[in-house]
């Protein structure tokens, strides 16, 4: 499988909303989902679990997907993600980095390669 990287540097393609999605893995779906309210402290139902990746051109996004404030912005921009743009690292990926750690690690590799 292609990897597939999210504007903000998650890998989508190693997401299990995204795995579940492209496997319509229904048991993946309800165990994510436990699995996330709990990591957030949130109700999160398993039919909420499908994303075709973040900067891809389907039409299934996890939920917090639709508002994420970096993926708008690499769409307005238009790259694929964070590591091609001239004001990286901004602050609102900077917040994500806290949360995601080995999201900057993905950026930080593809921006060197560059």
């Amino acid at each position: 499988m292609e990897k597939i990287i999210a504007a903000c540097g998650i890998i989508c393609s190693e997401c299990p909303a995204y795995i579940a999605t492209k496997n319509d893995d229904q048991a993946l779906r309800e165990k994510t989902a436990a699995e996330w309210s709990k990591m957030f402290g949130a109700t999160i139902p398993a039919d909420s679990i499908y994303c075709d990746g973040c900067m891809e051109k389907g039409d299934k996004y996890f939920s917090h997907c639709y508002d994420c404030e970096i993926r708008k912005c690499a769409q307005e921009r238009d790259i694929p993600n964070c590591a091609y743009c001239e004001d990286y690292a901004c602050d609102k990926v900077e917040g994500l980095f806290k949360m995601v750690p080995q999201a900057r690690t993905v950026l930080d590799s593809l921006r060197d390669s560059l």
